[in-house]
């Protein structure tokens, strides 16, 4: 492909040793996760001692003190190079996804609380927004946060809150005023072991085993006020802005994913041998292939220059919602093809493009579907 010019020398140093942790501290047991459910919380400590996390935090609360999205980058495509999407996931989502929040909606009080444990990986975060009546329609959220005096009284449920059995600190979508639609939302960080705060049970999914994934239940926790992220009523307006990085993020894990899996497919092609000969040398092996990279390399292109805006400030709604469709539709599309060209072997679960065809599917649906993320686009055309 095309050579990229996305990164420097710094970025490909970081490169090598995040490389060199995701194979020694996820990779030899990203399968006993898988059986069990979750990865071990130490895994998390260790990339916080190594300063994986928190790499955009002010040094003084313990993070890199490097205000530069294409390190998160670098760990993302790093993680899914080594097959352990699942595995790696509750790093991404802390740095990608949650991170924003408690730098840009926290007084200094706030920020000197909770970005050491942040960055330290003593302190794992969720977001919790989705609830079983609502889906992609924030706005339709029934979870409620009454002031009462110095509290906040919450009460609702959640569910598939990624990392929300081994999250600490969980940043809640709640009504402030139930009589407002969007603006009547406002975001509460619920602490570990606060009253009436309970988990349900990690849901069984179809894939990304080792990933979390829990439904939460508020039933009266007091909340403490200074635990609001912002002012009352500026919720939705917070998750709005921070949308197109979320989306930006799983775009990029779409085509690190697809990357992985084609790379899989390539060396198995290579071995396998039908008729006397490599599938690989077959027509068909090589048109697949052929079209296969030539999508990957497109793909590559246009995230690279999607960070880059990203990076300058210029990141519209509009833009991350094309590549998140876009690039979830390629992933599964590849993982569809790679699997093919395995043949028997790759309904097996001990071949790993049976897992990463798995993990996959989530992707058109978690971070807003492509069905909505086809309405935002769509909007700016016609209105």
């Amino acid at each position: 492909m095309l050579s990229r010019t996305l990164f420097d020398d710094d970025h490909e140093q970081f490169r090598h040793s995040v490389r060199a942790f995701v194979e020694t501290e996820i990779v030899p047991y990203a399968d006993e996760w898988e059986a069990r459910g979750n990865v071990d919380l130490s895994m998390f400590r260790k990339a916080g001692e190594m300063g994986f996390l928190g790499i955009e935090v002010d040094e003084r609360y313990g993070g890199g003190g490097v205000d530069d999205w294409r390190f998160n980058v670098v760990l993302n495509e790093e993680v899914l190079r080594a097959g352990v999407m699942a595995s790696g996931m509750c790093i991404t989502l802390h740095n990608d996804i949650c991170l924003p929040y408690f730098l840009e909606m926290t007084d200094d009080d706030q920020k000197a609380r909770w970005l050491p444990g942040i960055c330290s990986g003593e302190s794992m975060t969720a977001i919790a927004m989705t609830e079983p009546g609502t889906g992609s329609d924030l706005a339709g959220i029934a979870t409620t946060a009454v002031r009462d005096g110095d509290t906040y009284v919450l009460n609702g449920s959640k569910t598939f809150i990624t990392n929300g059995i081994n999250s600490s600190l969980v940043i809640v979508a709640a009504k402030t005023d139930p009589s407002q639609k969007h603006r009547g939302m406002s975001l509460l960080v619920v602490e570990e072991g606060m009253d009436g705060f309970t988990r349900g049970r990690n849901l069984d999914k179809i894939g990304m085993h080792a990933q979390d994934t829990a439904e939460l239940f508020f039933s009266d926790v007091r909340v403490p006020a200074e635990n609001l992220l912002g002012n009352e009523g500026e919720g939705f307006f917070g998750l709005v802005k921070n949308l197109p990085r979320e989306r930006l993020s799983l775009s990029i894990s779409a085509v690190a994913h697809a990357k992985a899996a084609y790379d899989l497919t390539v060396e198995y092609v290579k071995q396998r041998s039908a008729f006397g000969r490599p599938i690989g040398s077959f027509q068909n092996s090589k048109f697949e292939l052929a079209e296969m990279k030539t999508e990957l390399d497109i793909a590559q292109v246009f995230i690279d220059r999607q960070t880059e805006a990203y990076l300058a400030g210029e990141l519209t709604a509009e833009d991350a919602a094309e590549a998140k469709w876009w690039t979830t539709e390629l992933e599964c599309r590849v993982m569809d093809r790679c699997l093919q060209l395995h043949g028997g072997y790759g309904y097996m679960e001990e071949y790993p493009i049976a897992r990463a065809w798995r993990d996959a599917r989530v992707q058109k649906i978690y971070g807003g579907t492509n069905e909505i993320m086809k309405e935002i686009i769509g909007r700016q055309i016609v209105g």
